[in-house]
């Protein structure tokens, strides 16, 4: 028996070695060494071509105020000084601590890959990694804090066991690096990065640590080495955020600083850079000063078409240096697609903002809760103050909210950057097994790209390339394309489509075990009378031009009667066409 035990002692042992070994040769098989540039490319090792598709963790290390609803003093540092001021030091303190644990663990790496993402761009708060320069207790010295190492050790090791890459990004550097003050947490009281030469010798200081303690991982893709600069150094007070900058001197000269700091303990690693005017401006910075350099640049709230990136495609061109787009997304799932289907065939990797946040157009949506929502209010615009218990209730929930299980998936968008890109495919959003009083609701119309699984005339938020904002989605909830949906106040867990347009239409996919007849009605709300619609079977329609009923409001639904319909056994399409607009649509019932 002891024998038999030890036999399986040494075949569990080689099991385990060999396992080991297989896990090893994966991971080198996928890496092949660091990520390197050659010309306008970014390749492993081997020679090959590396698209990186990543998703950017904003609001993990560094929470700007819109993510948290906190529109008034939303800087980090404001946010958390107004919390201490309300629940006290120790229980700000608990909250940051649940906040930094929840939300990013290895179920949301995992969740990424599996989803389709091969790298994360993790956004920095230097105040993980090392003290303020006002608050060393040698002047001059750099006290460095385990607290941002460890989380950034740890998220590389789920990184690595997922094998996907991962870019450093310095998103908040000591001073702030520019006058949009909440996406680098800046204290205006303080000296600027750009005014301080010590918040200056700090960031470089902090780089070349990040490079000695990572110089060795080849999952480590690349350094960013400073995110957004927005500061006009030549008319700060007329060019604050430095998009007219022609020169751009202070900027090129810390980070040709930096990168001689990093390449003194780390040849390695790819270096990227970023120009002024958050990201855009690369004035007076060329040329490149780095063989192993690649460009990023910003996209927000623009075209799609290949002379939105003209610049940073001429830009790649004359330097024959590899751009990346670090940042880019807050719009709606049809700018995503277009943004990426372009982005891709110019041969130019991604990384969306963000992971998660309050709101819906990002794949995780972190849900609110009413004590929170009390102490937004106050935040925002005052009034009753809050009890301590509330706030720190609402805090510690939010905080347990951030967990992927906690949070809404909001797998549409996932699709329209995943799948959509490169597929007009429709599938169902949701299954329906269509039977006697079935109903369908509005809103769980097809998955897939405008035009293909539903059409709509207001898309999405190009104010950048207008200089007018469109509304894209005027509900911003439940699902992320042009469509606009709304709440039902009667019901929480309820919503409809509204905002209908003549010719915008809506498909469903649905399935029967066996060819059967119903008759079909619609349940709608309209305050006019001339409010029209059609309805197709299969591509045959069996009611056009049916009269939506007047309701009295845009909110009193009732259900009328469209026609009959026979489905085949199967999958049957269903769609609903808009002949006048003006209406809101609730549900199809399906009635034998």
């Amino acid at each position: 028996m002891f024998n038999h035990r030890l036999d399986q002692k040494k075949q569990s042992g080689k099991g385990f070695a060999l396992l080991v070994l297989l896990v090893l040769f994966f991971q080198n098989t996928f890496s092949q060494g660091f990520l390197k540039t050659s010309g306008t490319k970014i390749v492993n090792e081997k020679g090959e071509n590396v698209l990186l598709r990543g998703i950017g963790l904003g609001g993990w290390m560094l929470q700007e105020g819109y993510m948290l609803k906190i529109n008034k003093e939303s800087q980090q540092y404001r946010i958390r000084e107004r919390m201490e001021e309300l629940v006290g030091p120790k229980q700000t303190e608990a909250f940051y601590d649940a906040w930094l644990a929840n939300y990013t663990r290895k179920i949301d790496v995992d969740s990424m890959k599996r989803w389709g993402f091969n790298s994360i761009r993790l956004p920095m708060h230097y105040n993980l990694y090392t003290l303020a320069v006002d608050k060393e207790p040698v002047e001059g010295q750099n006290t460095w804090l385990e607290k941002g190492f460890a989380l950034t050790d740890s998220l590389l090791a789920w990184c690595k066991a997922n094998q996907m890459y991962l870019i450093l990004d310095l998103h908040a550097a000591p001073g702030g690096q520019g006058n949009d003050v909440n996406i680098a947490d800046r204290d205006p009281s303080k000296p600027y990065l750009w005014t301080s030469e010590a918040n200056q010798q700090k960031t470089i200081a902090l780089w070349k640590k990040l490079a000695e303690r990572y110089k060795d991982e080849p999952y480590i893709a690349a350094y960013d080495i400073l995110n957004e600069p927005n500061y006009g150094f030549q008319n700060p007070q007329e060019d604050k955020n430095g998009t007219k900058e022609k020169l751009n001197a202070p900027l090129r000269k810390l980070m040709v600083e930096i990168t001689e700091a990093i390449r003194s303990v780390d040849q390695k690693h790819i270096i990227i850079i970023e120009g002024n005017g958050w990201g855009n401006n690369y004035n007076g910075i060329f040329p490149v000063w780095d063989k192993n350099m690649v460009l990023s640049y910003h996209k927000y709230w623009n075209y799609n078409d290949q002379s939105a990136i003209a610049h940073i495609i001429k830009a790649r061109e004359e330097q024959q240096v590899p751009v990346w787009l670090g940042e880019t997304g807050e719009n709606s799932n049809v700018w995503f697609t277009d943004a990426i289907r372009l982005l891709e065939k110019n041969n130019i990797g991604w990384a969306w903002w963000p992971l998660k946040k309050i709101g819906n157009n990002n794949p995780m949506e972190i849900r609110s809760n009413p004590n929170y929502d009390a102490l937004v209010k106050y935040f925002n615009t005052g009034g009753t103050k809050p009890k301590e218990s509330n706030v720190y209730n609402g805090l510690m929930q939010l905080a347990n909210d951030t967990k992927l299980e906690n949070t809404i998936i909001h797998r549409d968008v996932i699709d329209a950057m995943i799948r959509q890109p490169f597929s007009t495919e429709t599938k169902p959003f949701k299954v329906h097994w269509i039977q006697d009083k079935s109903v369908i609701y509005a809103v769980d119309y097809d998955l897939g790209r405008n035009g293909w699984a539903y059409f709509d005339l207001d898309t999405a938020d190009y104010h950048v390339s207008t200089n007018k904002r469109s509304a894209g989605n005027r509900g911003r909830i439940y699902r992320n394309d042009g469509v606009d949906i709304l709440r039902d106040s009667s019901q929480k867990e309820k919503f409809y489509v509204s905002h209908i347009e003549k010719g915008e239409w809506l498909q469903y996919m649905v399935s029967s075990k066996a060819k059967a007849s119903y008759s079909l009605s619609i349940n709608a709300a309209s305050a006019l009378t001339s409010s029209k619609l059609s309805v197709f079977v299969n591509g045959v329609a069996i009611a056009r031009q049916i009269a939506v009923p007047a309701t009295g409001s845009l909110k009193n639904f009732k259900s009328f009667q469209v026609g009959k319909l026979t489905l085949k056994a199967g999958q049957n399409v269903i769609r609903v066409v808009t002949d006048t607009g003006g209406y809101n649509f609730s549900y199809i019932q399906f009635i034998k």
